[in-house]
């Protein structure tokens, strides 16, 4: 019966040996990738860069304990991130307490929702985010993560910093106060990122241009000249808490959870698939939201914010050999060692470097080879990619999906029902035809 419920006691008692250097040599990478990773898209939630460390912890080690994929790499998405961003910035602002003590109530609230949707099995439910649908929404939320970083990049604290039409006018009314150290580092730090990526694929470029960066401020002193650095991360865990939970807040952020809890789990039940049609086993999508949700419910008494499965670091889990969870569980420990004892490392890290790391990462998810062959192929198809595109790119990260959901529905009813006229006039016609043959 408990195998049923927590998968980790059917593969851990029967834990083979020989899977023990795979699962190690993931772990390891991919507690490589995520530190850097978590701290930036922490960054990009509006939250401080040490709360994407808390969100790689408990959360990884709820998740191999309850999920069915042995490779798939929960932590802080880009994605995710933004939609945290959208949702709590109307409500507080962003760097208050406030703020921070909304986005964890926001991860209990997620965890809560695909929890429940687990248990009571609707994973089909996620089937009416359309591919469609979630490929223009992803393409323009991606233009407008890697746009937010423009004002780490050119070290210049805008004003705008949602939408990428305003972004651009200000930063080229602004452009004389850019700082030059800041831009140069930026610039260098994204090339050396691209180049890493093409000519090194197996040297994780992230680490790479993290430590050099960090050098770099260090032996120039450049925080005295004017160039962001992530300061002081505190030492350790911290302390359990339990997220301030009240009924005006809970409906404030009803929406922003709602849409995480779907755009998340597809996200990482796309990638949890596309991996396990690749090492020939079965996921169950309803236990992977029980594995999620509860991931994320835990994540909220240690001051964590939304999480799901990356997909990046789900495909270098699997590169590198991982054969079990204890992959995942490896990287936890990783980052918590590192959260004992190694924070002051991060002490010279850039804030640009950061952003840096965020701005690559998501570019590589816009899809306009999808947005082609839909326009040359599949015309309507690619018509509800546009628009949806559009709406997320000019009127937010939420109000894109929804419009994006509400004209693929409209879109599928107009089908069904053309389908439906014809079909009856198809049939009226051979009554007719049935009437004559009787009369004659």
């Amino acid at each position: 019966m408990l195998k049923k419920i927590i998968p980790a006691f059917e593969w851990l008692p029967n834990y083979n040996k020989v899977d023990l250097r795979g699962d190690l040599t993931a772990g390891l990478i991919v507690a490589i990738m995520l530190i850097p990773q978590g701290m930036a898209y922490a960054m990009l939630a509006g939250l401080p860069p040490v709360m994407g460390l808390y969100a790689s912890t408990v959360p990884l080690l709820i998740y191999a304990m309850f999920g069915t994929s042995p490779h798939l790499a929960v932590g802080p998405v880009a994605l995710v991130s933004l939609l945290v961003i959208a949702g709590v910035s109307s409500i507080a602002e962003v760097g208050t307490n406030e703020y921070v003590s909304l986005a964890i109530l926001l991860m209990l609230m997620v965890g809560i929702i695909q929890f429940l949707m687990g248990v009571l099995k609707l994973g089909f439910l996620v089937n009416f985010l359309s591919h469609v649908v979630i490929s223009g929404f992803i393409s323009a939320a991606s233009i407008i993560i890697a746009f937010s970083q423009t004002k780490h990049l050119l070290g210049v604290n805008l004003s705008a910093d949602k939408n990428v039409f305003f972004i651009l006018w200000e930063s080229l009314i602004r452009i004389s106060e850019i700082n030059l150290f800041t831009f140069t580092l930026g610039i260098t730090s994204i090339l050396t990122i691209i180049l890493f990526k093409r000519y090194f694929p197996t040297v994780p470029a992230p680490l790479v241009v993290v430590v050099l960066s960090i050098l770099i401020v260090y032996n120039l002193q450049l925080h005295q000249k004017g160039v962001n650095i992530v300061g002081d991360v505190p030492h350790g865990m911290p302390a359990i808490s339990m997220p301030n939970i009240s009924m005006e807040l809970f409906f404030a952020l009803l929406p922003t959870a709602l849409t995480i809890s779907f755009v998340g789990f597809m996200e990482s039940i796309a990638m949890a698939k596309v991996i396990a049609l690749k090492g020939k086993y079965k996921i169950e999508p309803n236990k992977e939201l029980i594995g999620l949700g509860l991931a994320n419910i835990g994540g909220s008494f240690f001051s964590g914010y939304p999480v799901t499965g990356g997909v990046s670091r789900s495909a270098v889990n699997y590169q590198s050999g991982a054969k079990t969870p204890l992959a995942t569980m490896i990287t936890a420990v990783i980052i918590f060692l590192t959260l004992l004892f190694f924070t002051d490392l991060l002490y010279y890290l850039l804030i640009v470097t950061l952003a840096a790391i965020i701005m690559v990462a998501v570019f590589s998810l816009i899809d306009l080879r999808e947005a082609t062959y839909l326009f040359k192929n599949r015309k309507i198809d690619g018509s509800i990619w546009i628009l949806t595109f559009l709406a997320t790119l000019i009127f937010g990260i939420v109000e894109g999906v929804v419009a994006g959901i509400v004209y693929s529905l409209l879109v599928f009813i107009c089908k069904s029902s053309y389908l439906n006229l014809r079909e009856w006039m198809v049939r009226k016609e051979l009554r007719k035809s049935r009437n004559k043959v009787d009369h004659t």
